[in-house]
């Protein structure tokens, strides 16, 4: 009887530490894709700031109109990596857990 209730108490400690890191997983990602939307946004203003600002005779593909966008672009994908990154290579790792995936997804029934 104290078995059953250890394990049982130790199924749900199990169950509560996958959740966490799957809710932690998900507030990086989510991290990241508004990462991603501010630099978009950001980026895109100041291009349409740019462009409606010029000079007749200036041309808008200047190295300095692109700064911005090339060094934040650069943080942007170092927090990809720090998110996506883990799983880049298609190790054996990956491919059993990708099999894994497909199997749970799958409904077949006979």
């Amino acid at each position: 009887m104290i078995f059953k209730k250890n394990k049982k108490m130790e199924n749900e400690y199990i169950e509560e530490k996958k959740y966490l890191r799957a809710q932690k997983k998900i507030k990086e990602i989510k991290g990241f894709y508004w990462h991603l939307f501010w630099y978009l946004a950001v980026n895109i203003f100041l291009w349409v700031s740019i462009f409606i600002n010029l000079d007749v005779d200036e041309s808008f593909f200047q190295y300095g109109h692109f700064f911005t966008a090339f060094f934040w672009g650069i943080g942007l994908f170092f927090h990809w990596l720090g998110v996506f990154g883990k799983n880049i290579a298609f190790t054996k790792d990956w491919e059993d857990r990708k099999i894994k995936e497909f199997m749970d997804k799958d409904k077949f029934d006979y």
